[in-house]
């Protein structure tokens, strides 16, 4: 097998915002729900979502070509179980995260270069405010924000929330929790556990029926709140990828209030993407980039994580990896 030319492979690379789109598209126009009770041709699938035959069938193929759907013969397509992950409503879904990222993320990207030079966020130049403070203002958005980050849990955080042990612990926070579905998995595993879902007003009052149909009734509830501001008292605290939204000052407000508003001997367990000293491909990097374009936050190494903990005024306990991309921070309140 021969080996790609780096000129193909830069333009492969470069290629990278159309593929982007293409798979919005797919998503949004609803394909891959019509292939998942079985194969069908581009012109069955066009009917279906209401679209040009012709566009739809160029559509497909380049997309079976990078392995999202796989050609059945005599003109049909089926999906492949990377396409499912843009089916809507299926474990492992990524739908939702699909159109989120390029329905808030793909435009503000355009200011990439501005925002390297001028070391601000690519997204608070193009919709003239911080990302969470603009998408404060957009119930869409912030619904699909939601139904993102549901995403992640189930594709991404479930896996790293089954290493924790939450021994001899009565209550946890869910520090930023969104829906609660971290948090939600944990109580699953406990019934003597309770929880409590942190975040602002107008996020929990999206995600509270979200909660209930978790089905644990008043073990888990939410409080609105900002984390900014204090943190209620528990045993326990959980921040799945939030320290990564956050610049290090802010992140460390976020921590001292843990440590200031926590009990002595409460737990801190902080799911996070820890980037690697060395170059080979992670998805922390990727992720990194993300960050700089629509956040003040970052991913950060080991060592930068051991640092904000302990400059919060925590005692940190260690970092263990776990089967997915993530890791998880442990930490105490002294």
């Amino acid at each position: 097998m021969h080996e790609i030319p780096p000129p193909v492979q830069m333009v492969q690379m470069l290629a990278g915002f159309q593929v982007a789109q293409g798979l919005y598209a797919c998503a949004k126009l609803g394909i891959p729900d019509q292939l998942r009770d079985g194969p069908r041709t581009s012109a069955e699938l066009a009917t279906a979502v209401q679209a040009d035959p012709a566009s739809t069938a160029r559509l497909v193929r380049t997309l079976a070509s990078l392995g999202v759907f796989a050609d059945a013969g005599e003109g049909s397509y089926a999906l492949t179980p990377l396409g499912r992950t843009l089916v809507s409503d299926v474990p492992g879904s990524m739908r939702d995260l699909a159109l989120m990222w390029m329905e808030t993320h793909y435009s503000a990207f355009g200011h990439l270069v501005e925002g390297i030079r001028r070391g601000r966020p690519a997204a608070e130049l193009h919709y003239g405010a911080p990302f969470f403070e603009w998408i404060a203002g957009e119930p869409e958005q912030v619904n699909r924000f939601t139904r993102a980050m549901a995403n992640l849990t189930e594709g991404l955080k479930s896996a790293a929330a089954a290493t924790i042990d939450l021994e001899g612990v009565a209550t946890v926070v869910d520090v930023g929790g969104a829906d609660g579905a971290v948090l939600a998995q944990l109580l699953q595993r406990d019934e003597t556990l309770e929880g409590i879902v942190l975040d602002l007003p107008h996020v929990v009052q999206d995600a509270e029926a979200a909660t209930k149909a978790f089905g644990l009734g008043p073990r888990l509830r939410t409080l609105g709140g900002d984390f900014f501001q204090a943190v209620p008292a528990a045993d326990a605290y959980l921040l799945s990828m939030i320290l990564h939204d956050w610049d290090d000052e802010s992140a460390r407000r976020i921590l001292a209030n843990i440590a200031r508003d926590g009990r002595p001997g409460s737990r801190v367990v902080s799911l996070e993407l820890v980037i690697a000293p060395d170059d080979q491909p992670h998805m922390a990097k990727m992720i990194d980039l993300t960050m700089l374009g629509m956040l003040t936050g970052r991913e950060r190494t080991a060592e930068e994580l051991e640092a904000l903990v302990t400059s919060a005024g925590l005692r940190f306990d260690g970092i263990t990896a776990t089967p997915s991309p993530m890791s998880v921070l442990h930490a105490t309140v002294k």
